[in-house]
């Protein structure tokens, strides 16, 4: 319950952030709730003072207004006699059948069973009887009764249409501005959303499939704008017409206004019970719903290997199963909403016209409330009116249910710790990077232990080491996607975790084995659409690295689009590119991960001379498997077991006779394999970002 409570508290006040245009839209509601609501009275009225009130006392009169001629004498109705008229003999005229009859006297016995036989109308009501010398009246004779009332129709069918007319405007306002208001927050809670998962901790995504992600930020804010936008709307609407219909009905009759209060609280208990069992099913929906989008993204992005080790038949076996698991809970959804729906509202209109008929019926029958029959029309249209909102309520329980459900996933994601995000930035730095007594850990295992190395400005600082050894954990901590357990970092004298992350990440830079582009461009993959970023800049960090050579082909040049992570382009143009968009960012401190492992041996000329230009004045750290490419690094840290096992450069390495010696003469195929020493898989811990931050 608390947990509801708080969703709730959260959606309203994401709602008051557009308060005005939701109180614009209920003001709306109101007035159009109240125009409807007119129908029925005016068809009260219509019935009572003009088509049945023919019934009502005639006496006789001077001709005038709403005077009837009959039979050369002048009758007017007794309620339209002006001050100072004088009334004449009374007259009746009383309908039985089809036909109807006028009587020259008083009567005294009016409602009940009429017959009318050799010129008497006889009244009977239970025991009571009264006979009446009665004669019936001609159409034209009838009509001239009638022709008073029909200014009196005319007016109040003119006057229904004007508040139809206001009811239809006020409806479309109050879509409107309720869809509206909805769109604006649901606008604001998927920009919110997505601005968190920029501020989450990498690790954050470690072990949550982007598919997962994807569905809170895509499917569950559609859930809840499904909420706003259908939900409240159809809740608001109901809840207000039901409140102008018990006005209605209390003014009609207090009495039978208490009696259909019965519907109140049924209608809450049944919504009680409803989202007891309902949210049970919804949760297990939305989370098999996340789980067969983060399978469909996994799939996809796998799918060569899928197809490559024939696992179509496996992988689809899987996706059924889930997708088995998802529809019987779907199915248990309908089954729910089945039997309650519909059959709810049926059973309460059901009891409230059989309560309507017992009381009308009842008070008929022994006199004690005789009422006309333009109040019986009345109030049987008012309270066949309380049960479209009803139905609409209750058919929307299921989608309340499930937008509640799909708001706590979206709240549970958003209350994830963020990292403080700062609009200002750093100067550029020089680059000195200090490691002093560093130890990590992502669980409870060391994955580095003391480390302790110093890069000065300008300097170039290979990792080598076989697979886990901590190469890409002392990235992840330079970065700061991870913080140390022990020890300090430091640039240009100054701990790292007194600086904003962002400020540290502005002035640094990554190029990856495998580098990640965008949809878009060449051109605005290397600026990542910075503004502050030329097109001179890019066109200059291009020819810098070379990439002109490679990319000199394509049709429309360094704004050849970019599609699927650069499928259409090669390894090298990818790698280029990934270059341009470092060197364009003019970082402090470059990172390199096996820049030229996955590089032709022709184009890897190129790179070559592309990582030449990109290192020159920085601070670079380059993780290296092939040995070659680190000859003339100014230091080369040996990794083994997360502890720096050798230090110096090639030279100094070489002639220690160590692990690193091995290693190089093992790929220059001058030792046999030796398992301590070998290098075969990079670690793949390095957070996936190819982007300068």
């Amino acid at each position: 319950m608390n947990y509801t409570k708080n969703v709730t508290k959260r959606l309203f006040a994401y709602a008051l952030q557009s308060k005005g245009t939701f109180i614009a839209a209920l003001i709306m509601l109101s007035i159009g709730v109240a125009a409807d609501l007119t129908a029925p009275f005016i068809a009260k009225n219509m019935i009572d003072n003009h088509v049945l009130a023919i019934e009502k006392p005639y006496f006789e009169s001077e001709p005038g207004q709403d005077a009837v001629l009959y039979q050369d004498q002048y009758y007017k109705r007794y309620d339209r006699f002006r001050e100072g008229e004088t009334q004449g003999e009374e007259i009746r005229i009383l309908q039985s059948g089809r036909s109807f009859y006028l009587i020259n006297e008083p009567v005294t016995i009016e409602s009940g069973t009429r017959t009318y036989e050799n010129g008497v109308l006889t009244v009977t009501r239970g025991e009571q009887s009264a006979a009446y010398q009665a004669t019936p009246l001609s159409v034209d004779e009838l009509f001239s009764f009638y022709a008073p009332e029909l200014p009196g129709i005319y007016k109040l069918v003119g006057l229904y249409f004007i508040f139809l007319l206001i009811a239809i405007i006020m409806d479309f306002g109050k879509t409107y501005w309720l869809q509206s208001s909805a769109n604006k927050v649901i606008q604001r809670l998927r920009t919110d959303v997505y601005a968190h998962i920029q501020r989450l901790p990498v690790h954050y995504f470690d072990n949550l499939p982007a598919g997962k992600v994807v569905s809170r930020i895509t499917n569950d804010t559609e859930a809840v704008k499904d909420l706003f936008v259908a939900v409240l709307s159809n809740f608001f609407s109901g809840i207000i017409t039901m409140i102008g219909v018990y006005v209605a009905l209390f003014i009609l009759d207090v009495k039978l206004g208490l009696i259909s209060l019965f519907v109140v609280p049924l209608l809450v208990v049944w919504m009680i019970l409803y989202r007891k069992i309902a949210t049970k099913y919804n949760t297990i929906i939305r989370s098999r719903l996340s789980e067969i989008n983060a399978m469909i993204n996994e799939s996809i992005q796998g799918m060569s290997i899928i197809r490559v080790f024939r696992r179509q038949k496996k992988t689809n076996e899987e996706f059924e199963a889930l997708n088995e698991d998802y529809m019987n809970h779907q199915n248990k959804m309908l089954n729910l909403n089945a039997f309650t729906t519909h059959n709810l509202v049926n059973v309460l209109r059901n009891l409230a016209f059989a309560i309507v008929l017992l009381y009308f019926g009842a008070g008929s029958i022994d006199g004690s409330s005789l009422i006309s029959l333009g109040v019986l029309y009345a109030f049987v249209d008012v309270l066949s009116r309380l049960f479209q909102p009803v139905t609409g309520m209750v058919n929307q329980l299921a989608n309340l249910d499930s937008s509640m459900v799909s708001a706590g996933r979206v709240f549970e994601l958003m209350d994830e710790t963020g990292e403080q995000v700062t609009d200002s930035s750093m100067p550029r730095y020089l680059g000195n990077v200090e490691f002093k007594d560093v130890s990590f850990a992502y669980n409870r295992d060391y994955v580095l232990k003391n480390i302790s190395f110093e890069a000065k400005q300008g300097e170039t600082v290979a990792l080598v080491g076989h697979t886990g050894s901590g190469k890409s954990s002392i990235i992840n901590l330079l970065f700061r996607f991870y913080d140390p357990q022990k020890g300090t970092i430091t640039i240009d004298g100054q701990d790292v975790k007194d600086i904003p992350k962002q400020w540290i990440r502005e002035h640094m830079g990554i190029v990856l084995q495998d580098p990640y582009l965008f949809t878009g461009t060449i051109a605005s993959n290397v600026s990542l659409n910075d503004n502050k970023i030329s097109r001179d800049t890019i066109e200059k960090a291009l020819r810098d690295v070379g990439a002109e050579q490679l990319l000199s082909h394509l049709p429309q040049g360094f704004d050849e689009p970019v599609v699927e992570k650069g499928s259409t382009l090669s390894a090298g143009q990818r790698q280029l590119i990934s270059f341009a968009r470092a060197l364009a960012y003019d970082p402090a401190i470059l990172i390199l991960d096996e820049a030229t492992a996955n590089i032709d041996t022709e184009t890897e000329a190129i790179i070559q001379s592309a990582l030449e230009v990109l290192k020159k004045g920085r601070t670079t750290f380059i993780i290296a498997h092939r040995l070659s490419t680190i000859r003339s690094s100014d230091q080369i840290l040996v990794l083994h077991q997360g502890q720096i096992a050798e230090r110096g450069n090639h030279d100094e390495l070489m002639a220690l006779g160590g692990r690193y010696y091995q290693m190089y003469q093992l790929q220059q195929g001058n030792l046999l394999p030796d398992s301590t020493v070998t290098d075969q898989v990079k670690q793949p811990a390095l957070a996936q970002t190819s982007v300068p931050l």
